[in-house]
């Protein structure tokens, strides 16, 4: 494959006619040591016995058989013509693509541009583009993923998951970037959620184009305890997809996806920057805890919940000990609030099922920590369900990787199941780059992979999934568990371990 270099494409050139564009492009052939000096007769000369206009506004003069010889090394020169040049039958040339080639190597150059030459939409944009990276990725193919209005579908009149999901499907599949099986496979498939009632479905077959499509209901709602503030449906066919992927992982981004307009979330994804509308609540996820704090996360078990009395029990534990203690609804995504104040405490609207996260500074920060831990296991003066929660409590130190599980829980597997956890030391954690990296060791193996973050205590998905494991939020420091199956899981698990403690390229 050529290696076209940004130092060959030349925007906004100007030639009045067909000789002087292939002049400028016979100058930079042979100053870039392509050719010896003289190409240029051959190039005109080939012009004379038959056109190379292509169409679609593009031409690619080159030699003739007897000025190969000439060829030092093969090269290509780009130059566009915003103005156009007359090509001769009335063809007008944009875009021309000058080759010096000592074999047929230019039918590999012609194949690799093969997107180029066949899209007429592209043509176009190469026509006028005056980024000369874009350009150069847009002529390779690697157009960044660009999303419109007409991806985004706001104030749907629904409260299910499964509509949503299914809104943004069928506008993936009007744009043609999703097949039925995509349809399928990413109605079946559980969403994942990102974090402040945003949620992620996406498919490992049918990905036809890199689209993303995002429905937000006219308010949240809950789902099995979650709240639903949005969802987002991603079609990645490669790794362009990447950028886009990133940025949902920022703040800024999530707070206008839940509160902005349809252009403030097109500009958001398409990485322009415009200011975040006020953000009503923080997650867990973006707020900064001290080092040395004791942090513990519950599920309340309270069948109603945390109304007026539980929270009064709760307050009154958390007021015995020498700690400055916030409480925050990780279910609900809301900001840490003084868990000395019942007013506070019951405005969470904590249900049964829901996550409570708790940080203590101070001097009786874990043993106050570990009494709530015990009071709300044993229903903080209420009856409380016998169902046992589906995510563990758990008690740890801010900045320590040991965390202790007041409820030792943990999910079936199958026999054969092969497990490996292990830490990410990428510095920047793992964004798109590394993830992309992952995956593709993840792929080599015959064997079904698994994967979660144990410190963002996240459930088990697809390592096969790029948007799965940017979900993930994995940080530098955090430790990830794989679970292998299948004939080649315990070669996955050590070829996915050497690949992280190499630092999955970076």
């Amino acid at each position: 494959m050529f290696n076209l270099s940004e130092s060959n494409i030349h925007l906004s050139a100007r030639a009045a006619n067909k000789q002087e564009a292939i002049e400028q492009a016979a100058t930079a052939l042979e100053q870039a040591g392509y050719v010896e000096q003289g190409y240029l007769q051959g190039m005109l000369d080939r012009e004379l016995q038959t056109s190379t206009f292509l169409g679609n506004g593009i031409a690619i003069p080159h030699g003739t058989l007897e000025t190969r010889a000439m060829v030092k090394n093969t090269g290509v020169q780009i130059f566009q013509f915003p103005q156009g040049v007359e090509w001769g039958e009335g063809n007008i040339a944009y875009l021309v693509i000058a080759i010096a080639a000592r074999s047929d190597e230019h039918l590999a150059l012609l194949r690799q541009l093969t997107h180029v030459l066949g899209d007429e939409e592209v043509a176009q944009k190469l026509a006028t583009l005056q980024d000369v990276k874009q350009f150069h990725k847009l002529l390779n193919g690697q157009e960044e993923v660009k999303i419109s209005a007409q991806n985004i579908s706001l104030n749907v009149d629904s409260t299910s998951l499964l509509t949503l999901t299914a809104v943004n499907a069928g506008q993936l599949q009007q744009q043609g970037a999703v097949d039925r099986q995509f349809i399928a496979e990413v109605i079946a498939n559980a969403a994942l959620p990102l974090g402040k009632g945003l949620w992620l479905t996406d498919s490992l077959s049918g990905n036809l184009k890199n689209a993303l499509a995002f429905s937000r209901p006219k308010a949240p709602f809950e789902h099995n305890g979650k709240s639903i503030g949005g969802v987002l449906t991603i079609a990645a066919k490669d790794e362009q997809i990447n950028s886009v992927l990133a940025r949902l992982l920022e703040t800024r981004v999530q707070d206008i996806l839940l509160q902005g307009d349809d252009a403030q979330i097109v500009a958001a994804l398409n990485g322009e920057q415009q200011s975040a509308p006020q953000a009503q609540a923080n997650t867990s996820e973006t707020v900064a805890v001290p080092v040395g704090a004791v942090i513990g996360t519950f599920t309340l078990r309270n069948e109603h919940g945390l109304h007026a009395r539980p929270s009064a029990a709760l307050v009154n534990i958390v007021k015995q000990f020498n700690a400055k203690i916030t409480i925050e609804n990780i279910t609900r995504g809301t900001a840490p609030v003084s868990a000395k104040s019942l007013m506070k405490i019951v405005a969470l609207g904590v249900t049964q099922g829901h996550r409570l996260r708790f940080v203590a500074e101070g001097d009786d920060a874990r043993a106050a920590i570990e009494a709530i831990g015990r009071e709300i296991a044993a229903g903080l003066g209420e009856a409380v369900s016998a169902a046992a929660p589906q995510q563990p409590d758990s008690i740890e130190e801010s900045g320590s990787a040991q965390m202790q599980m007041a409820v030792d829980e943990k999910e079936e597997l199958p026999a054969d199941s092969v497990e490996g956890v292990f830490v990410i030391l990428n510095e920047h954690g793992l964004h798109a780059r590394p993830s992309a990296l992952l995956v593709n060791e993840v792929k080599k193996y015959n064997a079904s992979v698994a994967v979660q973050n144990l410190d963002r205590e996240s459930q088990l998905v697809s390592a096969k999934s790029l948007m799965k494991i940017v979900a993930l939020g994995a940080v530098k420091g955090h430790r990830l568990r794989f679970v292998a199956t299948g004939e080649e899981a315990q070669k996955a698990i050590e070829g996915i371990g050497a690949a992280i403690a190499a630092g999955l390229g970076e």
